[in-house]
C-alpha cells in the first residue's frame, strides 16, 4: 500500500510526495531526513493523504498533485476534510 501526502511547511508552502508509511516518512521530514525541499521549509503538519494499491498508481497521482495550482490543492485538501 502506497500513501500520496501533502505536507504543510511553516512558510505556508505545500509538499508532495508518496510512501510506504506516512508516519515514518513525515518524522524523516521533521528530523530533516527527508527531500530536500523539507530540509529548507520546516514541515508542520500532514493536510492530505490517499491510498493507493501499488507505486505506478501513487507515483502517477503524485505527478497530477504537483501539477495543481496552490488554489487547486487547497480544494482537495479542503475536500477531504468533509
Amino acid at each position: 500500500m502506497y500513501t500520496v501526502y501533502i505536507i504543510e511547511c511553516a512558510d505556508k508552502s505545500l509538499y508532495t510526495g508518496i510512501t510506504t508509511d506516512l508516519s515514518r516518512r513525515f518524522a524523516q521530514h521533521q528530523a530533516g531526513k527527508g527531500g530536500h525541499y523539507t530540509r529548507a521549509h520546516k514541515p508542520v503538519r500532514i493536510v492530505y493523504s490517499e491510498a493507493h494499491t501499488n507505486r505506478s498508481q501513487a507515483s502517477v497521482r503524485e505527478a497530477a498533485i504537483k501539477k495543481l495550482s496552490r488554489e487547486q490543492k487547497h480544494t482537495l485538501i479542503a475536500s477531504a476534510r468533509v
